[in-house]
């Protein structure tokens, strides 16, 4: 079984979730519940610094929950993603698309 964590804290004006890992398809579940559910009430920020690994479901669940936050009226943002997570989400195309941060006071 792969290790996987998700850590909750509650912001200002933001919920933020520290991931460690790997976000794939065995691991995914809990986040993508996580993220679908709060990005309609609040901005996000998802801490990437500690995932080793992401898979296109990963990728596809960071895509999808950036679109949705744009559809709700709430931002989503990538804070400290590591190497991994960075050249994964750049092999899309998208990278730019994105709000990346380095410490959660940069959320407006």
């Amino acid at each position: 079984m792969e290790q996987h964590s998700i850590i909750e804290k509650q912001g200002a004006n933001y919920v933020l979730y520290e991931i460690s890992g790997s976000m794939n398809t065995y691991t995914i579940t809990e986040l993508a519940e996580k993220l679908d559910e709060t990005i309609k009430k609040s901005n996000v920020v998802v801490d990437l610094e500690r995932v080793d690994s992401i898979d296109s479901v990963g990728v596809g669940l960071v895509m999808a929950t950036h679109n949705d936050g744009e559809d709700c009226g709430h931002k989503f943002y990538i804070m400290n993603p590591s190497a991994a997570s960075k050249i994964a989400l750049e092999e899309t195309g998208f990278f730019d698309v994105f709000d990346v941060i380095h410490a959660v006071t940069e959320v407006s």
